[in-house]
């Protein structure tokens, strides 16, 4: 069964929501005030933007807390939701039960991994399923109770959610399951939850990235073997790289500026500058003189030969 995540409900407006939450923080004015404003259009969409980013960029998270996603997620695996549910904070679950819903005729969706296909192992792990049917159904019929034939179920059976979630929370779980070293299961659905939003909401979508994303920490926290063999990881740098240069930096082994380096400094543009200024005969900078004092007043600017 094919993965399949949607997008059922969202906080009504989420940017204005954020604007909202943020202002209030950062202002005088009361909650209903802002609302209002906005409501009369004196608050534009894109100053509202500009507000949430600027604030995002500050680290400031916790207004995130009050914008939140309804998803639909089916056709994943036990395997996966073992995963999911390991997320609990700002996230609300409920998955189908194998204790209230009894497979018919011991017929139960499941997953087969590509590799296993890939290897050859997908007809035997079907037959193996088969047989767990048949003794499931088997049990059911003489009057076991499905919460425990389900015991028999394997790790491939489908499952359903029902999940809510706030932005915060959807923010952290796509840290770490888009990350190329993520289960390969639960980075489809992070990433079809990333594709949901991105329909409706392009302008929060972008910050819902792997944690290395340049919205996100910036750099690799991974095992460094892990950094090279990762097919983006030349697109971060790792932390170990980021610590040594700082370390270099504080015991002093960074290499020191030179006296050339000083006269590069002096030098960059500076062509470019005094011939606009001599072409143009106006708004000419003053020329500083070696010793750093101006030129005495009404002495004509000399304009040096860059040759």
């Amino acid at each position: 069964m094919q993965i399949d995540v949607r997008l059922l409900d969202h906080t009504t407006d989420p940017v204005r929501s954020l604007y909202i939450a943020y202002r209030t923080a950062y202002s005088a004015l009361r909650p209903q005030t802002i609302y209002d404003r906005i409501d009369a259009e004196k608050i534009t969409r894109a100053q509202m933007l500009d507000f949430v980013e600027k604030r995002l960029e500050t680290g400031h998270a916790s207004p995130l807390e009050q914008v939140w996603f309804e998803f639909a997620i089916a056709g994943v695996s036990r395997a996966f939701s073992h995963q999911f549910v390991r997320h609990h904070i700002g996230i609300s679950f409920e998955q189908q039960s194998q204790r209230y819903v009894a497979f018919k005729k011991g017929e139960f969706p499941y997953t087969v991994p590509e590799t296993v296909r890939r290897l050859g192992f997908a007809p035997k792990m079907e037959v193996a399923f088969d047989r767990l049917g048949d003794l499931y159904q088997e049990m059911i019929d003489a009057g076991v109770p499905a919460e425990d034939a389900r015991f028999l179920i394997p790790n491939a059976a489908n499952t359903n959610f029902k999940v809510v979630v706030n932005f915060l929370e959807l923010l952290h779980i796509c840290d770490l399951r888009l990350c190329t070293r993520a289960q390969w299961e639960f980075r489809q659905v992070a990433s079809q939850m990333r594709a949901e939003i991105h329909k409706r909401f392009p302008e929060l979508a972008k910050y819902i990235q792997p944690k290395c994303g340049d919205k996100r920490w910036g750099y690799c926290d991974e095992s460094i073997d892990d950094w090279q063999a990762c097919p983006i990881g030349k697109k971060r740098p790792h932390k170990k790289l980021l610590f040594e240069l700082f370390d270099a930096h504080r015991r002093g082994e960074l290499a020191p500026l030179a006296e050339g380096d000083f006269e590069v400094i002096e030098q960059v543009g500076s062509s470019v500058a005094t011939a606009r200024s001599a072409k143009d005969g106006v708004g000419a900078p003053p020329v500083i003189a070696p010793n750093g004092d101006h030129p005495a007043e009404g002495t004509p600017p000399s304009v040096r030969d860059e040759g």
